[in-house]
Order: structure tokens, then sequence, then C-alpha cells
């Protein structure tokens, strides 16, 4: 596929991901052509995929097509497309349908997805929430139990299906843990006959020795407690071995549940398998301090698909507030190799962590300041209101959750899709 014929650099964005957008919006002025691949024709504001998972949001709320971000950015296309490979010898990226698309510089920021640690035969039963798909099924398995649940005359039957399991202590487990149980005991207690959606068991489930490995102890702490207090039953240093129809199993252990959510872990995208290179065991690609390949300068990774090396030698963390940094460097990496210069290293800064419980309830850790509960709640709602793209979905988002914390009620409880259970 040719590329626009004005002889400037031909700069080539895989994914618009938080890095991906980032970078190409800081390209505007740059005399470069730049080209916007993504196999989806929308920005996803993935922190809160979860409330579409949960039912309070749309999938329209959190994303935006990303041809009408970029309308008035005269030096850039957006491509709908899936890599195939890189052709790094001929600087071509070649997508799945045969088009070649040449580049002077390529950005790969095409994300993560979830991982199953070498079990993905339990995706089927435990499905991952990285995209809008994960978003409705989970919604949809969520909504059909407690339907189920109404009409199943068999009380261990009905057990399982208003058992709810969620693999995962990070961020979001915690979060969906949180909504699902304000869910069945707020928003849905009215809405049936025969069951009580209240009595629904919602179980966390975390391999390691707290929740939210990332925050302070004090904050894992409170977070633990606060999901407690809800009737959230937590589970620590205890590891799923397997995950069926029937529910999922802990060693000796085995807990029926009809609906299972993986939040466990995630892997890049196969970035380190289009440009030949060895990926680490996240399959992520190393790449140098300027977030290049080594022995590569025109080709940058950045954001969950580059091990960018931190503090004491761990790896940036795979956030948005990252990725987006990660991105507006490399743009300006790009913009000084253009003139001939030599970019300085990258420098992370980190901006703090931020996870809500449920309603009224959060944490923050901004490192030496630490808030929890309803003020840090406050400020988790207006940082991410602040982040999502657009004014239209940042006015919808908060009018959503002002409706949602006056009545109790969500509005988008939707069932698509088939009306069975896996």
């Amino acid at each position: 596929m040719p590329a626009p014929a004005s002889g400037r650099p031909r700069v080539v964005i895989l994914g618009a991901g938080f890095g991906g957008l980032m970078a190409a919006k800081s390209l505007g002025r740059a005399p470069v052509d730049v080209t916007l691949i993504d196999r989806q024709n929308y920005h996803l504001f993935q922190p809160l995929l979860y409330q579409v998972a949960t039912a309070t949001l749309s999938p329209a709320d959190i994303a935006v097509p990303i041809r009408s971000t970029f309308r008035d950015q005269k030096n850039t296309r957006v491509l709908l497309g899936e890599v195939e490979t890189v052709d790094r010898a001929a600087r071509a990226v070649v997508l799945a349908d045969g088009r070649h698309v040449p580049y002077d510089y390529l950005l790969v920021a095409t994300g993560a997805r979830h991982a199953y640690f070498g079990h993905d035969e339990w995706e089927p039963f435990a499905p991952g929430l990285k995209k809008i798909d994960d978003a409705t099924e989970i919604r949809r398995r969520i909504l059909l139990a407690f339907e189920k649940a109404e009409t199943e005359t068999d009380p261990e039957a009905r057990r399982n299906l208003l058992t709810f399991v969620i693999v995962g202590g990070g961020p979001t487990g915690v979060e969906m843990a949180g909504a699902i149980i304000e869910l069945a005991r707020k928003t849905l207690v009215s809405d049936f006959r025969h069951i009580d959606p209240s009595s629904a068991r919602v179980l966390l489930i975390e391999a390691g020795p707290r929740l939210l490995p990332a925050f302070a102890e004090t904050l894992s702490a409170f977070a633990q407690a606060s999901l407690t207090r809800k009737g959230v039953e937590v589970k620590l240093g205890e590891a799923v071995t397997r995950c069926s129809a029937a529910g999922v199993e802990m060693g000796e252990t085995s807990i029926g549940a009809r609906t299972i959510i993986w939040a466990a872990g995630v892997e890049a995208s196969p970035a380190a398998k289009w440009l030949g290179v060895a990926g680490d065991r996240a399959g992520r690609v190393a790449v140098t301090d300027r977030l290049t390949l080594p022995g590569d300068d025109h080709v940058l990774a950045i954001g969950d698909t580059a091990a960018v090396t931190w503090r004491d030698g761990g790896l940036v963390p795979g956030i948005a507030p990252a990725a987006k940094q990660m991105g507006a460097y490399a743009a300006k990496a790009i913009r000084t190799r253009i003139k001939g210069g030599e970019p300085a290293p990258f420098r992370y800064r980190h901006q703090g962590n931020l996870a809500t419980i449920g309603r009224t309830s959060a944490i923050v850790d901004f490192g030496r300041i630490r808030i929890k509960g309803f003020l840090a709640w406050f400020i988790w709602g207006a940082a991410h209101i602040y982040f999502l793209i657009g004014f239209r979905n940042r006015l919808i988002v908060m009018l959503h959750w002002i409706w949602a914390y006056v009545t109790l009620r969500q509005g988008v409880r939707l069932i698509t899709g088939s009306t069975e259970l896996p």
C-alpha cells in the first residue's frame, strides 16, 4: 500500500490505545506522515471496562471512534487492519489481508491480553476483561445467572448460579468484586420474586499474600476490609488449579460456580513475534532506555508491549499514565531523530495508583500521600472522567454515576447474545 507521496518521513503506529493515541496526537504538528493502524475502529478507555461488565455503563460511554479523533489532524491517516508481521529489512508492516504499509519509523503500542499461565483451555469458562466484547460477555453471564436462578428448582444448582468467582486480586479483580456484590445487594435486590439476589456469593481469590500488591500494605488491608464488609469473601494465598463449567478448584478444594471472571494476569500482544525478537515471560519486547529495539533505532515499543526498566531494576507498570508518558516521549524522540539529534533517555514519572472498591469507597496511593474512603473515591472518579476522550463521554459517564449514586440503580442491564451459560 503506497503511503502519501509527500517526501516526509513516514511514521507508522500500531495500536490506538493510550500510548499509540498519545504518540499520534503529539506528532500532529510534526513534519511527518502518520499512519495509525488498529484492528478496531475505536479507542477504548479500559480502566472503566469493568463498569460495562457490571451494567453501569454502556460500551459507547467509554469508547470513541479513532477517525473522529483525528479528523482535523491533516498529517494522520487511520487504517483498520490486523498485523500479520513486520518486515524490518524492507521497513514495512504486513497486514493480514496482504497490504504492506512502509515506514521510516515504527511505533508498536499493541497492548496486552489476559494470560492463563499455560492453561488457555480455561478461557471459555473464565473470560478476562480487555475488550468491549469481553465486557459484554461477562455482563451477559452475570445477568443471565440471576435470570436462570429465578426459575431453577434445584437448590444446589441455584447456589452455583448465584456464586461468582473472580480470580486475581489486582485492581481489576477488586473493582469487579465490589461492583458485583453491589449489583446483587443494591441494584437487583427488588427485581426478582423467587430468589433473593442479595444472597449471591462473591469470592475474590488471590494467590499472593495480599490484595493490590502495587499499593501500600495499609491500603491493601483497607481494601480487603471494605470488600469483606460489603459481603465479598476474600481468599488469599490460594492459587486456582482448575476452571471448568462446574466452577473452580484450588488443590483439593472445589467451589461450584457458573460465573468465573479471570483477572489474574496479562501477556503482551504478539509484537515480539512480528518483530522477530525474543519476548520476556509475559511476551514483552526488551527495549533500550530510548524505547527502541536494540540495534534498530527505527523501531520503538511502548506500553504493555515493552519491558521498560524502572527503579531498582523493576519494570514500568502497565497502567494508562505510563503508556501515555511513553507515547509522548516516543513522538518527541522521533522528532529529535528526524532533525539529526539523539533523544535523551526515557524517564518514567510515577503519578500514583488508584483503585475503587465500590460505591463511595476507593484507595489512592501517591507515595507519601495515601488516601482512602470517600475522598479517595471522589479523586478516583474525577481522574477517570478527566482522562476519558471526548466531552460527550465525560458528561455521560458523570451523569450515569450521579444517577447510580442517587438511585442505587444501574441502567444498562441488557442481556445480549445467547441465553445459555457455558
